[in-house]
């Protein structure tokens, strides 16, 4: 499944430019941002929050960890370039779906793994891309991803975006976000901006 070249789905009849929108919690939202800003297809990411009960959440209190928010990306993407299935593909494949709120040394609610839908179809697609996923047994223990509806994003501080781009010598970056970038390259070159 991982690293594989897949068709992309029905939404391809759609015409060149139409935008959709996938949101997903993988760990720190630095590192899934910028996987996704080097993927064909994608037309933005904007690091955020979303599935707590804190409105307007800033980023000292989501790491505090009482807001139930998760840091998460807006991906935005064009459907008639890249199927919401390969964008899942690729999520799975770039963090540990299998560690309760958990990636690496992130620890707390706000690094989850979680996707949010916004309508029945992206429900329906990322619970079968979940079931596919276990009866390939693709991973060793159990996945622990959250599907659930999107209520509200709330848009990260701006010193949060492109994160990557603009400290990539620094030594989280060095030591959590450049691996994950090589694994992207190894496993989904074909895809690769």
């Amino acid at each position: 499944m991982f690293g594989s070249m897949e068709t992309i789905h029905q939404n391809s009849k759609k015409s060149l430019g139409t935008k959709e929108t996938a949101y997903l919690g993988g760990g720190c939202f630095w590192c899934t941002e910028a996987v996704f800003a080097r993927i064909k297809g994608i037309v933005s990411v904007t690091p955020g929050y979303a599935g707590g009960v804190r409105e307007n959440p800033t980023y000292e209190e989501v790491s505090g960890g009482a807001t139930g928010h998760a840091e998460v990306v807006k991906v935005e993407y064009d459907p008639a370039l890249i199927s919401y299935e390969t964008i899942l593909n690729i999520f799975f494949a770039t963090h540990n779906p299998t560690t309760p709120n958990r990636q690496g040394m992130d620890v707390g609610t706000q690094y989850r793994s979680v996707i949010f839908f916004e309508d029945d179809w992206q429900k329906e697609a990322a619970e079968k891309f979940v079931r596919n996923l276990e009866a390939e047994r693709i991973f060793e223990n159990t996945i622990v991803t959250e599907i659930k509806l999107l209520e509200k994003f709330y848009e990260a501080e701006s010193y949060h975006k492109k994160y990557f781009e603009k400290n990539s010598q620094a030594a989280y970056c060095q030591t959590v976000i450049s691996p994950k970038i090589a694994k992207l390259r190894r496993r989904f070159k074909d895809w690769m901006k």
